[in-house]
């Protein structure tokens, strides 16, 4: 198993997307990139924590490859705002991906390098790629968000049609309970 750890926007919405994979084994949410130690949710809600909602996601290399949950990554929000993913606001929601070694790192940067040269956003791509340099799950009460409170609001609203889009966009790559 192999670890990857992304941060793009609210990890309600993340999570719920990465979790339909086929090879993704796990996948927490948490927050990673700042300075302070165990943080709380409301800690990293002022912006002062200089960490990112991230998701860590545990995957099989053998059945789905880095290069694949990148290709995820970018297609699932949009990496052209700085510190915002729709109404979510504060560089807690900024977009950004902690390697974890050497090749992830190339590939990310190979990844964000042909995006921007390909054109494929009307805006420079803001993600940084960053080194993991620490990581602490998010409380209990936001593991598998969307899975347990689909009906409220903000998931029907705003997690449900980013679910319901990636589905479409990759459904040759969900697990069978999600097909």
């Amino acid at each position: 198993m192999e670890i990857a750890t992304f941060g793009n926007g609210c990890f309600w919405c993340t999570e719920a997307v990465f979790q339909q994979l086929k090879g993704v084994e796990k996948v927490e949410s948490g927050y990673a990139g700042g300075h302070v130690e165990n943080p709380t949710y409301e800690q990293v809600c002022t912006a002062t924590t200089g960490h990112a909602e991230v998701l860590q996601i545990t995957y099989d290399p053998q059945q789905i490859s880095y290069e694949e949950l990148l290709r995820v990554f970018w297609e699932t929000h949009d990496p052209t705002t700085l510190n915002r993913q729709g109404n979510d606001v504060g560089p807690q929601y900024r977009s950004v991906i902690f390697y974890h070694n050497e090749e992830q790192k190339q590939l990310a940067e190979n990844y964000k390098l042909a995006l921007d040269e390909s054109g494929a956003f009307d805006d420079p791509i803001v993600t940084t790629i960053e080194p993991f340099t620490n990581y602490y799950p998010a409380e209990k009460y936001h593991q598998n968000y969307f899975l347990r409170n689909g009906s409220q609001p903000y998931c029907a609203f705003v997690v449900r049609p980013k679910v319901d889009k990636f589905r479409k966009v990759f459904k040759d790559k969900l697990k069978p309970e999600y097909s």
